[in-house]
């Protein structure tokens, strides 16, 4: 699964000359590990193909219309849990800390909950682990797929294809909530949306890690995330 998930942390970034450079290499891995069922991949193709067509600058301006213009479609994860409450520092913190633990060291200028460079980070680990990290944010991917659907944006594959390898099934209202933050976000003051209600912690299954960011990723405003609610 390593190869599947550096591919979509690449066409989940800003795009660059370097990727489009090397594009077949990202088709390739998508296409040939064996992670994603054809119905998947199909859902991939429009991005891809723009990567094989357009040009580097017309992709960024796609990307930064798209992403950097909406809190909704923002792609740091902790940002649709936490908002801008001060519970967000301290999650950050905790990440930063749980990809040191393992080995792994941020060397760009980006925040550790950027969805990139948390799909880099689980591309290193064994396929049981990395699928149990990717089910933790499961519902966060699939609010983002759900607005990225809306605006009918080849993009929202990805959040499909996370899905998969996931092998979490998202809580309806769990998703329902975020998807409705986020609109109510637009309306009201950022403190007023993502303070309203107290953050609820429940410890996870026997089989799963016990730790604080995991917690923190089951936990969106009263909404309880476990895989027995599946």
């Amino acid at each position: 699964m390593t190869r599947t998930l550096r591919a979509l942390a690449l066409l989940l970034d800003y795009p660059s000359e370097s990727l489009k450079a090397h594009f077949a290499e990202v088709r390739e891995a998508l296409e040939t590990e064996g992670f994603l069922k054809p119905e998947i991949l199909a859902k991939l193709q429009r991005l891809m193909h723009n990567f094989e067509v357009l040009s580097v600058l017309e992709l960024q301006m796609n990307y930064s219309e798209l992403f950097d213009n909406s809190r909704a479609l923002s792609l740091h994860f902790f940002e649709h849990i936490h908002g801008e409450s001060r519970d967000r520092g301290q999650a950050m913190l905790d990440l930063g800390e749980e990809y040191v633990e393992r080995g792994f060291y941020i060397e760009r200028d980006e925040l550790p909950d950027f969805i990139p460079m948390f799909l880099e980070f689980t591309s290193c680990l064994k396929i049981d682990e990395a699928r149990d990290w990717l089910s933790q944010p499961s519902h966060v991917f699939a609010a983002l797929k759900e607005r990225l659907e809306e605006r009918d944006s080849e993009y929202a594959g990805i959040f499909d294809a996370l899905l998969t390898l996931a092998q979490e099934k998202p809580d309806p209202e769990a998703v329902r909530e975020l998807v409705e933050r986020a609109k109510a976000s637009e309306k009201t003051s950022i403190d007023e949306v993502w303070e309203e209600e107290q953050v609820t912690f429940m410890a996870s299954q026997p089989h799963k890690p016990v730790n604080k960011i995991v917690e923190r990723l089951k936990a969106a405003g009263k909404l309880i995330m476990s895989s027995s609610d599946t």
